[in-house]
Formats: structure tokens, sequence, C-alpha cells
């Protein structure tokens, strides 16, 4: 994460967004590096027959769409706001130019990519298994460890309809298989939400 502050003094500015607003799309080539301050931004793709698949969803503190915005591609997903909120963005010029004046900020991207090329290498092969509980949990941790909470307790933020287009499963094959994982001691449901806590 780069701190709010920073971006604004190189020249960025504060975007509030409306639930469902298209903040870039695929195929457009990129123009600035956003960073949610509140609020959930998805990252998406449809298939030929119209399905939906959530490629990620990044919340306070994540940056989205950066890959793109370094070797100068249009970007592959949609990113559309799933709830109210505040992104800051920057222009990509004045950000390249953020870049080379603070170098940390840019040992610290680097970072933050390489650890999420890393944990989507580790869900791979797990999200292309045709086993639903594999995938969920997968799936699960990962959020938890994305979280960045230094906590064995973590409450998953996301409906069922959300982890259902993430892991490409039908919501009530994961609606089914949660229950399934909470009586196998996996996780707990406490009004609705989902808890992974390492006591369970």
């Amino acid at each position: 994460m780069i701190k709010i502050d920073l971006i604004l003094s190189c020249g960025g500015t504060l975007r509030n967004v409306v639930k469902n607003e298209l903040i870039f799309k695929a195929g457009h080539f990129p123009t600035y590096y956003y960073q949610v301050v509140e609020g959930k931004v998805k990252m998406n793709n449809y298939s030929d027959d119209g399905k939906e698949f959530i490629q990620e969803i990044f919340t306070a503190g994540r940056s989205f769409g950066e890959p793109p915005l370094f070797i100068n591609e249009p970007y592959p997903a949609n990113a559309i706001a799933i709830s109210a909120g505040v992104v800051v963005q920057i222009k990509k010029s004045l950000f390249d130019e953020m870049l080379y004046k603070y170098p940390v900020v840019s040992v610290e991207i680097n970072r933050s990519l390489a650890r999420r090329l890393y944990y989507k290498t580790i869900m791979a092969p797990e999200l292309s298994s045709q086993n639903p509980e594999k995938r969920l949990l997968k799936l699960l941790h990962y959020l938890k460890e994305q979280s960045g909470t230094k906590t064995d307790f973590f409450m998953v933020e996301l409906s069922r309809q959300q982890l259902a287009d993430l892991t490409g499963l039908r919501v009530e094959t994961v609606i089914r298989t949660i229950k399934h994982l909470e009586k196998q001691g996996c996780l707990k449901i406490i009004e609705g939400k989902i808890y992974l806590e390492k006591m369970f």
C-alpha cells in the first residue's frame, strides 16, 4: 500500500465511486494508478454466455490494475465498485515520476505484485480442482492472507454469490459446501457470516 498522503502530494486525486460504477473497462489502455481507500472493487470478466467470473476483490489499502499500467497493455478485465467508496488515483505520468522520486515505493509495489502472483500460482491448481471443498478452502485462506490480519480469527466479508463467482462454482454448490465444511470443523457460520479460526 502506498500512503494516500504521498499519492495526493504527487498529484493524485480522490474519487468517490458508487455501487456498480465502472472504473475501467477491459480492452482500454491504462492511464491511472488506482488504490482503494474505502469500499470494495472487483475485477471481472464475462464468458461468451454472459457468466461473470470475478478475478479478485480489492478492499481498503489495496491497489488494482497495475500490471497493464507497467507494460502499457490493455486491461484484461473490468474494474467495478461493488460498494460505494473512495478510490485514490494518479495519472500514469505522475505515478512514474513518484516511483523515480521514491524508490522505496517501487520496491513495495514489486513486493505486492510478487505476493499476488505467488498466491495465484498456489491457488491455480485448487481452483481448477473438481472438488468444491478444496476450491473454497483455498480461496478462504487466500482471502485471510490478503487481509493482512495478524490474528488467527478472520471473518469472510464476501457473499455466497461472490465466493461462487471467484471460484467458478454455482452459488447453490457454495452454500452446500460451506455447510459441509462447518460440519467438518473447517470453519464456523455465525449469523450467516463465515469465520476462519485456527482453533475451529
